[in-house]
């Protein structure tokens, strides 16, 4: 795991996150859905006591049955800054998928990798960090229009830089309901990454990981902050 470095300010993160954006590893396809395990990471705050939590919920691909939960409590250190989110959660996330006794497979983080202002979202930053795939799967659009995909189960739309470049999809996972937005964290493709996140919602338009993920993070700030 590289060693996480907390930015005195704005211009050291981006600096870090200039250093860090080489490294993302973007020409693996990645583990296949359905097998291993998939790890949900999610993050819930109390801006009021500067408190985050973070959860990680270890799902077996095939079953969508928990293996493992963990959970940890930090301090917001960082400020609010637009493209800069990830400096606030990494390190408490980092300590949750550390305090893991399971292996814990692809990571799927309630956010963005690629599509992101700078290319590089918490997916990606959590990605190089610990050298783990990692996708981000986020419930809204973020700074990169999409056009609607098709009503079905699967249909995609690009989320298009202004170069051209595609950096995520827009995914229908259940028929008829609004889309997600899936984007390239690290050593995954797109078309894998999109795969993965139909598997992991089979009932619901979340992916199971992330909806079991950010239901324990809020169970555990509640008690964190009771």
């Amino acid at each position: 795991m590289t060693t996480l470095r907390t930015p005195a300010d704005e211009a050291e993160a981006r600096a870090i996150q200039d250093e860090l954006r080489a490294r993302v590893v973007l020409d693996e396809t990645g583990p296949p859905p359905g097998t291993g395990r998939v790890t949900g990471v999610d993050v819930a705050y109390d801006d009021e006591r500067d408190v985050v939590v973070a959860a990680a919920v270890v799902l077996d691909a095939g079953s969508l049955t928990v293996v493992e939960e963990a959970t940890a409590t930090g301090r917001v250190d960082f400020p609010y800054i637009p493209g800069l989110l990830a400096f606030r959660e990494v390190p408490t996330v980092l300590a949750v998928l550390e305090s893991l006794k399971s292996d814990p497979g692809l990571v799927v983080c309630d956010g963005y990798g690629r599509a992101h202002p700078r290319r590089f979202g918490l997916a990606s930053h959590l990605g190089v960090l610990t050298d783990l795939p990692a996708i981000g799967v986020a419930k809204n659009p973020f700074t990169f229009a999409a056009a609607a995909p098709g009503p079905r189960r699967g249909d995609t739309s690009p989320l298009l830089a202004d170069d051209g470049e595609e950096l995520g999809r827009a995914l229908r996972t259940q028929d008829g309901v609004k889309p997600v937005y899936v984007s390239v964290g690290h050593r995954v493709s797109l078309d894998n990454a999109c795969t993965h996140t139909l598997a992991l919602a089979r009932d619901f338009r979340l992916p199971e990981s992330t909806r079991r993920a950010d239901a324990l993070c809020r169970r555990a700030l509640r008690a964190a902050t009771a």
